[in-house]
C-alpha cells in the first residue's frame, strides 16, 4: 500500500541525496578552490594564510551542512506530526 506519506518520504530522500551530493563536491572543491585563489590573489603567496582561509570555508560548508539538515528534519516532523493529526481526526 502506498499512501501520499510514503511518496513524500521518498521525495524527501531525493532531495536529500542531492542535497548530500552538493554538500559533498562543495566540501572537496571549495577548500582546494580558495586555497589557490587565495594563495595568488589575497595573500600574495602566504601558504599558511592560504590554507587558514581554506580550512575556514570547509567548516563554514560543513556548518551550512547541518543547518540545513536540521532544518529539513524539523520540516519532516512538522509534516509527519500534521499528517497523524489529520488521520487521528479522520478516524
Amino acid at each position: 500500500m502506498s499512501g501520499p506519506n510514503q511518496v513524500a518520504d521518498k521525495e524527501l530522500q531525493g532531495g536529500t541525496l542531492a542535497k548530500l551530493f552538493t554538500f559533498s563536491i562543495s566540501l572537496a572543491v571549495v577548500p582546494i578552490a580558495s586555497y589557490f585563489l587565495t594563495q595568488k590573489y589575497v595573500w600574495a603567496g602566504d601558504t599558511t594564510a592560504s590554507a587558514l582561509t581554506a580550512v575556514f570555508l570547509a567548516n563554514v560548508v560543513l556548518g551550512a551542512y547541518i543547518i540545513v539538515s536540521v532544518r529539513e528534519e524539523n520540516k519532516a516532523r512538522a509534516t509527519t506530526t500534521t499528517t497523524t493529526g489529520e488521520t487521528k481526526k479522520t478516524q
